[in-house]
């Protein structure tokens, strides 16, 4: 998990318009995140063949908390 910083926050942390915004993309991302995890665990084998995905890794991915965030 990386440590924030006042400047991941926008306007080097000088308003608070700027964090608001900043937790509100985050809870955005993790709520997309999560919906994603959880169709992807409703995929069936066949389907996830198709898409290049082992059953095995679907289901690791599925079970990641939705604030483990890949891009972050």
């Amino acid at each position: 998990m990386r440590i924030l910083t006042l400047s991941d926050y926008g306007h080097g942390g000088r308003r608070a318009g700027g964090i608001a915004a900043w937790i509100v993309r985050r809870i955005g991302r993790w709520h997309e995140l999560a919906r994603q995890r959880r169709q992807l665990a409703r995929l069936d084998e066949r389907t996830l063949r198709d898409i290049g995905v082992s059953p095995y890794d679907a289901r690791r991915e599925a079970r990641r908390w939705f604030w483990d965030d890949p891009l972050a």
